[in-house]
């Protein structure tokens, strides 16, 4: 015998079923929202770090000096550079952004203006460590050859360094109101660009390093004369008035913030950089340094799609705490952790599955491929937690609180993760695979830290922050 369902049995059951219906609409318009801002990001920084790979790949067809110089330069002074220059630039994403989501549009302007001129003081700051790089270099105890031919390549960077200010700034404003697919094309334009000057100016002109990089130098600053002809031009008209007077008041806030924006980044950046440097002072240093270069290359490509979740993440949050709904800034936040651990899952799986033929994509000596061999596992999981580690420093950038996460940062890869390293590679013997144990353990450490202080945020108060912040600059 059949039983009936009471009536209100089938109203809860059809009133369960409308939310999981309501839930599913909801992820799905935020995915949307997401990937909109997220897929333009990842191609922005997968073109970047390729003009710099093609950089690369020309050096190697001049002389080993220049290629070694090249390397030298861009691990360690360009990813300096870059880490304080991109870090800086997302208080711009942070300030705009807010400004967007509370239709303050004629504030976004001015927000962009003070950027320029703060970072353009701190990039000039800068300019010292490019001009003075074959002694900074021979402190560090490289070759002679290598510091004097680093030394002449460092001082070709310092316009790009310039152009970095203008267009991480000017990518940022057009970021917080949802301008991608202008930037996705620009950033586009500058690959091709590269690699046609590189092609014409090193392979068929015979220029050699200057050739290398002019070309690098002109793509960059055909993408940024490109952002400026658009913003400048009219195409947007409610966030660009002009130039206005206002940007060169309150500049203290924003050189704090910048200041600890670019210092949250920079830690990490540089992290990869001194295990490089570990890795050159072990028993067999060129094996290690080409294992360790060609995991760390897997992971940084892999990153790449991590950092596009971290500037969706940031406007995002940044968007919804200026429009004043905390609980829509914590659903985003939701919805993007779960969508790159996802991704991350995917790449790990594909990690673990193929992790022993990875080496032979870069390299045929049998010795190098071992040793790659040996971290195949150590970098699956360095990968999952690259999709984690980026989407939470992206929420506290959106929420303004950049200084809490250099100080986590500080701790988990200085105090504890290259410590762990040098323990395990020299003490215990363990040589590169120790370093790259050690990184993880900061990455672990750094990951934890950061999720517990995501899962502490009150998002009534910071709504409020965002708030004041709004009313300060308005």
């Amino acid at each position: 015998m059949d039983v009936v369902p009471k009536p209100e049995a089938r109203l809860l059951v059809h009133q369960d079923e409308r939310k999981v219906e309501e839930f599913k609409e909801r992820v799905w318009e935020e995915s949307k929202r997401v990937w909109a801002i997220a897929f333009p990001a990842m191609v922005c920084r997968v073109t970047t770090y390729g003009a710099y790979v093609v950089s690369q790949a020309s050096f190697g067809h001049i002389r080993e000096v220049d290629l070694a110089a090249y390397a030298l330069v861009q691990t360690i002074l360009v990813r300096f550079a870059n880490g304080i220059l991109l870090g800086m630039a997302s208080v711009t994403e942070t300030l705009c952004g807010e400004a967007y989501g509370a239709k303050q549009y004629e504030m976004m302007g001015v927000h962009l203006q003070k950027s320029w001129i703060v970072n353009t003081g701190v990039a000039t700051a800068m300019v010292p460590f490019y001009v003075f790089a074959t002694p900074f270099l021979r402190l560090l105890g490289q070759e002679e050859e290598i510091a004097v031919a680093a030394g002449k390549i460092s001082l070709w960077f310092i316009p790009i360094m310039y152009l970095n200010v203008y267009g991480m700034t000017m990518q940022m404003y057009l970021q917080a109101q949802h301008k991608n697919m202008v930037v996705t094309w620009l950033f586009a334009i500058l690959f091709f660009v590269h690699a046609l000057l590189s092609w014409i100016f090193v392979y068929i002109m015979d220029w050699g390093l200057p050739g290398v990089m002019t070309a690098l130098i002109i793509a960059f600053g055909v993408k940024v004369l490109g952002e400026a002809v658009y913003i400048f031009g009219g195409w947007c008209p409610l966030t660009w008035n002009g130039f206005h007077r206002d940007a060169l008041t309150d500049l203290i806030p924003v050189l704090k913030s910048s200041i600890s924006s670019g210092v949250m980044l920079c830690i990490q950046v540089w992290y990869n950089a001194i295990l490089v440097l570990l890795a050159g002072y072990m028993k067999y240093a060129t094996v290690a340094i080409s294992a360790f270069s060609i995991c760390l290359n897997v992971s940084t490509w892999e990153l790449m799609i991590s950092l596009g979740f971290l500037g969706a993440v940031c406007v995002r949050v940044s968007n919804e705490l200026g429009r004043g709904n905390g609980k829509a800034a914590k659903f985003s936040v939701d919805v993007i952790l779960y969508t790159s651990l996802i991704i991350g899952i995917f790449f790990w799986i594909l990690c673990l599955a193929f992790g022993h033929q990875i080496s032979y994509l870069f390299t045929s000596s049998e010795e190098v491929a071992k040793a790659v061999s040996e971290l195949s596992i150590p970098l699956a999981f360095s990968i999952l937690l690259n999709n984690v580690g980026p989407v939470l420093s992206g929420v506290a950038i959106g929420c303004g609180s950049q200084g809490l996460v250099a100080i986590v940062n500080v701790c988990s890869y200085y105090v504890i993760g290259i410590p762990i390293g040098v323990l395990l590679a020299y003490a215990g013997n363990m040589e590169v695979k120790g370093i790259w144990i050690g990184m993880m353990c900061g990455m672990v450490t750094q990951t934890i830290a950061l999720l517990y202080l995501t899962w502490k945020i009150d998002w009534i108060e910071e709504v409020k922050k965002a708030s004041k912040r709004l009313y300060h600059f308005s």
